[in-house]
């Protein structure tokens, strides 16, 4: 779930505040072609559609017969607040019982600003139970006019980085997945980008690619998006795909491990929540609205 929606809103930064995101596009194939977003003023119906359409086509063939329908509320996959200056859609999908995958989760949110500004954020995540040691897979991506993006891009560690270099080396280093975050920053429109949040810093990989993009029209932007970032994350993608989210590539994981697998998990999604939805949700949709979400939210990731 978008964990930069509080620090972003909050940033003492200059603020990505301005009109909406667009869509996402994706040819289908096994890994995704495209990873393009429009800076076009669409509607948030037009939006949710595509969106959804987009998750429903995560993570493709792959890893299709690994996950279960999803069986969240209406009221729970798309609300909005009372006077419609907040809407989102929430789409999550538990994994089988013999995947290694825990839950996928997509959502997109749509915040008008009390200045006539809107926030627009697409977030999807995928995340693996304690069978496996493997790192998640996030791709977040937060718009807030037609040339300005912060992207957010990683496969975030479940593991000490220090205490376990192996770790590091097996999904960090002989991925070469800081190479991608390298290529990006080469183009002078992209710069990193730093969370006001320390929690949410190092929640990430050292090789994560959290970027913000500044282009002059939205024209460029979308070149970068097409020429760049896409084919970035369907790197990313490939490699979570063959190294982490296959049974075959992880190794047996003791009993001893499976607990603090199990503790460190737990204690990073309670967190993700406490830092984020609880304190945003129920500012920009209410009580009601935002109990029912942040309960479903709680529910998959196993911290009601």
């Amino acid at each position: 779930m978008a964990m930069t929606i509080c620090n972003t809103l909050n940033s003492s930064s200059p603020p990505f505040l301005s009109p909406p995101l667009t869509s996402i596009r994706t040819k289908p194939s096994r890994f995704s072609k495209t990873l393009t977003v429009q800076a076009q003023f669409q509607s948030m119906d037009q939006n949710v559609l595509l969106l959804r359409q987009k998750f429903m086509d995560f993570p493709y063939d792959r890893l299709h017969s690994q996950l279960l329908p999803c069986t969240l509320p209406p009221d729970v996959r798309n609300f909005k607040n009372p006077n419609g200056s907040a809407e989102a859609s929430l789409h999550i999908r538990s994994g089988e019982k013999s995947s290694p995958i825990d839950f996928v989760i997509g959502s997109w949110i749509h915040v008008k600003i009390p200045t006539g500004a809107s926030l627009n954020i697409t977030s999807i995540s995928a995340f693996l139970n304690t069978s496996t040691e493997a790192p998640n897979f996030v791709v977040e991506l937060i718009q807030s006019s037609p040339t300005s993006l912060v992207l957010i891009l990683d496969l975030p560690h479940r593991k000490d980085l220090v205490l376990h270099p192996d770790y590091l080396k097996t999904y960090y280093q002989d991925t070469s997945l800081d190479s991608h975050r390298q290529s990006l920053l080469r183009l002078p429109e992209i710069k990193p980008y730093v969370s006001p949040s320390l929690f949410v810093r190092s929640a990430f990989s050292p090789t994560a690619s959290m970027l913000k993009i500044d282009a002059e029209e939205g024209e460029r932007l979308e070149d970068i998006l097409r020429d760049h970032v896409s084919p970035a994350a369907k790197q990313v993608l490939e490699v979570w795909l063959e190294r982490c989210a296959t049974e075959e590539e992880n190794r047996v994981v003791g009993e001893e491990e499976k607990m603090a697998l199990e503790r460190r998990d737990k204690s990073f999604r309670r967190k993700s929540i406490e830092e984020d939805l609880d304190l945003q949700f129920p500012r920009m949709f209410g009580e009601e609205v935002s109990s029912r979400a942040i309960h479903a939210i709680k529910e998959a990731f196993g911290v009601l």
